[in-house]
């Protein structure tokens, strides 16, 4: 996953602490001028590098994949919510970026203060070198101030996005709706092996279930989202709908599970008015989404593509075959070198 190789963050503190330990260890091997523009080249290199780095080891977001690129910006947002107190705080993708921004800024500063003070240095006396070593030292100090916060909010950043689902949208995905208690989680467990993941973003309060299975040596992901599509949009906050959209990147069939017994505790009627709600979100995408009739050993008083019974396993492998063809994948296979 894309996010999850991210190193750890400095803090400004930290990062200077550690410029400034070596680079005194730098000039004791050396005297005069020479030990003071050790000194300065020793700590504006270990600064400007590690800045560097830390813009570097973060992707390109106009490259990656829009279901990532939603995903990612709904959970900045929602971890800057929960982290600070200022109303009009956003955070997201755009926020990230300007942080990244600065912190760019910031390592080319202190290149520029090196190569300003090196001049300074090579016709000054000792004593004068040492001065304007110092002078440079005050000058990185500050910068570092200036991007403390930028770096709290990279930091942030990644804590909250290496943990997120591996999941791979250059695969083939079926993503399982329904409102609770319809059989979603158990359907997922009968059909894929028994190490799904079980996952969670920071706006739902349940583990997000990936799972997979083959067909014709072909890996599908089949994945159940509790917390977004298993209640009305009207119920869900904006971060939650972001959720949603990002979803329909990944897409390329949804299977919606209704209970028609009624032991979900949630009428069919209420149930197909999600299922038509699903429906229209995901038809600007061109994604298919199936009725499912679960549990129709007890009921199949409903008008569904596939009927099943998780429970008795009758017509699971009938879905997963009707699920296949809606998909309706085909792996990029490079040509034979036997064609034409």
């Amino acid at each position: 996953m894309i996010f999850e190789s991210l190193p750890t963050t400095p803090r400004a503190e930290e990062l200077l602490d550690k410029a400034f330990s070596r680079a005194a260890r730098s000039g004791r091997s050396k005297s005069g001028v020479e030990a003071q523009e050790s000194m300065l080249v020793t700590a504006s290199n270990i600064v400007s590098d590690n800045l560097e780095n830390v813009v570097t080891t973060w992707p390109d977001f106009d490259t990656v994949d829009p279901f990532y690129r939603e995903l990612a910006d709904a959970v900045l947002r929602q971890s800057t919510m929960e982290r600070e107190t200022d109303a009009g705080a956003t955070g997201g993708i755009d926020a990230l970026r300007g942080s990244l921004s600065e912190v760019t800024w910031a390592s080319r500063q202190i290149r520029e203060i090196r190569s300003e003070y090196q001049t300074k240095l090579r016709n000054a006396d000792p004593e004068t070198a040492r001065k304007h070593r110092k002078q440079a030292f005050a000058r990185i100090a500050d910068i570092l101030d200036e991007i403390e916060g930028d770096l709290l909010r990279i930091g942030a950043a990644r804590d909250a996005l290496k943990n997120l689902p591996d999941i791979r949208p250059d695969e083939p995905a079926i993503v399982v709706a329904g409102y609770p208690n319809v059989g979603k989680s158990s359907f997922v467990n009968s059909v894929t092996r028994a190490s799904n993941e079980i996952a969670s973003y920071p706006f739902t309060t349940k583990g997000v279930q990936i799972g997979h299975f083959e067909r014709d040596r072909i890996r599908y992901q089949i994945i159940d989202t509790p917390g977004l599509l298993d209640r009305p949009d009207a119920e869900r906050n904006d971060i939650e709908r972001q959720a949603v959209s990002a979803l329909e990147h990944l897409a390329d069939a949804v299977l919606f599970l209704v209970d028609p017994s009624g032991d979900c505790g949630y009428p069919i009627d209420s149930q197909l008015e999600l299922r038509d709600a699903v429906r229209d979100r995901f038809a600007t995408r061109g994604v298919p989404v199936l009725t499912v009739c679960n549990k129709a050993d007890r009921s199949r008083e409903v008008d569904a593509d596939a009927y099943m019974s998780v429970t008795e396993n009758e017509g699971v492998e009938e879905l997963l075959d009707l699920a296949v063809e809606a998909v309706d994948y085909e792996p990029d296979v490079p040509p034979s070198r036997l064609d034409g």
